[in-house]
């Protein structure tokens, strides 16, 4: 059951990490392809743990370096730049709070999610 409650968890939270990517690419871009945004979540995820793996236990300098790789990854699929994958980030990152907090004011979930960085 464990096995089942986890996969469970891993969809919803990459799921709500898609949410939060989709809704960054909409305001800054006007990309509006939900699939896509999940996919890129999943490939950030994937790309934060292996940079942060590899790099993240370098003081000061893993941290951003796991950044600027979750970073580049919203780069690559997205387009325009790197200034506006910021901006997708960054508005990803705000977007997933808000609806992480809603669902665990409404006892749905807890405060986290994949693809998303500190969410």
């Amino acid at each position: 059951m464990a096995l089942v409650d986890s996969a469970i968890v891993f969809v919803v939270s990459l799921l709500v990490g898609g949410l939060g990517i989709y809704v960054g690419a909409r305001v800054v871009t006007g990309e509006a392809d939900y699939t896509y945004a999940i996919v890129t979540a999943l490939l950030g995820a994937i790309i934060w743990a292996v940079v942060g793996f590899l790099f993240g236990w370098i003081p000061l300098l893993g941290p951003l370096l796991v950044l600027l790789a979750y970073v580049a990854v919203i780069n690559y699929r997205y387009p325009g730049g790197w200034v506006k994958a910021i901006l997708i980030a960054l508005v990803a990152w705000v977007a997933t709070v808000v609806i992480l907090y809603v669902l665990a004011v409404v006892g749905v979930g807890t405060f986290e999610a994949i693809g998303i960085p500190g969410a």
